[in-house]
């Protein structure tokens, strides 16, 4: 009976501490990684002259880390730039994606594998967010608006290369 009892409170035991010993593996996008991303995705659009831009990085729940947003950015780039790092974040896939796969591979329409999904509240179709994975893990997504889609792609892929040696 004693046997029984030891057992079960091992096991017991283990269940509850099984779940607190794989978060703390899991990788998390630190604060100090997102302002990395976010700077360096401004300093990518001003080394190339594009359009001012703002910047949203996320965690892997879509909740807002930094928000950088240059003077001038057009006024939608706020809600298109957080939707942008959280489709990214959520779905673990770049936002260009969304775009062929509701708009097909000539952007009419034809061929487009799910067309309706450029109507769901809050998923961006176009470029310019990006997923931030570590070894095959999502921990977050990045959102670039305000210069042209690829253009805010490209930022936000220079936001990554930049924090690559952080993001373990």
């Amino acid at each position: 009976m004693k046997n029984k009892f030891l057992l079960a409170l091992s096991l017991t035991t283990l269940m509850m501490v099984g779940p607190v010993l794989a978060l703390d593996r899991k990788p998390t996008l630190s604060l100090d990684a997102a302002e990395v991303i976010a700077n360096a995705c401004l300093a990518h659009q001003q080394q190339n002259k594009y359009q001012p831009i703002q910047v949203v990085v996320v965690d892997d729940g879509g909740n807002t880390i930094v928000v950088k947003r240059q003077d001038g950015a057009c006024k939608a780039c706020n809600e298109i730039a957080v939707n942008k790092a959280r489709t990214s974040a959520l779905f673990n896939n770049p936002t260009r994606t969304f775009e062929k796969l509701s708009y097909g591979p000539k952007k009419d329409g034809v061929g487009a594998d799910l067309p309706g999904i450029a109507l769901v509240p809050g998923l961006i179709a176009f470029p310019g967010g990006l997923p931030i994975v570590v070894n095959g893990v999502p921990i977050g997504g990045v959102g670039v608006s305000g210069a042209s889609g690829d253009e805010d792609e490209q930022c936000a892929q220079a936001g990554l290369d930049k924090a690559k040696s952080m993001l373990k």
